[in-house]
């Protein structure tokens, strides 16, 4: 077993220039928290699903339980890419043994919370998860998740960490991958 935990990170908070608008957010608070008990695991679903850099802006649309990744100039729908992507991605994450993730907060695609969902008619909706999170979360219910705002206070961070590492020590006995509908239901 490593000594370090794996950890997911949105790419672009490692500090690669991933972003829509061709740019980053460094978090290195995060980072110099962080860097000592782990190894990071970077994934940009956006990039990653074949999209450029930069790009347009997006946004969800539609039901803010099951929203449309919508380019907000061209009006594209880009969720069945990402989502087809995701489920590979989420495969591969499968075999990394991963023991949390830190997502992007605000992104539509890694936003963990409070991510606007737009009508169609382009009003508000309310709020829901970013896609990529969304469907992270159905497959690895178990893992710690925190975006990075929620990792800045020392109680949560150190919750978080302390939670990625008993995932971790709780690992050695668990199949990978291992999801809840596996669980023995008593």
């Amino acid at each position: 077993m490593d000594a370090k935990v794996r950890l997911g990170v949105s790419r672009c908070l490692l500090g690669e220039r991933v972003r829509y608008d061709g740019g980053h957010k460094l978090d290195r608070d995060l980072l110099a928290t962080l860097a000592p008990v782990a190894v990071f695991v970077p994934v940009c679903p956006e990039v990653e699903c074949g999209l450029p850099v930069p790009r347009e802006a997006m946004n969800l649309c539609g039901d803010p339980a099951a929203p449309r990744l919508i380019a907000t100039a061209t009006g594209l729908d880009l969720t069945e890419k990402l989502t087809a992507w995701a489920a590979r991605r989420l495969d591969e994450l499968a075999s990394e043994n991963l023991c949390g993730f830190v997502f992007k907060t605000g992104s539509p695609s890694c936003g963990l919370t409070c991510i606007k969902v737009y009508r169609d008619n382009g009003g508000f909706a309310e709020t829901g998860m970013g896609i990529f999170a969304r469907l992270f979360r159905e497959r690895f219910a178990l893992l710690p998740c925190q975006d990075e705002l929620g990792l800045r206070a020392a109680a949560p961070r150190q919750d978080f960490i302390e939670r990625a590492l008993a995932f971790q020590h709780a690992s050695i006995e668990r199949p990978k991958g291992l999801r809840p509908e596996a669980l023995p239901n008593e």
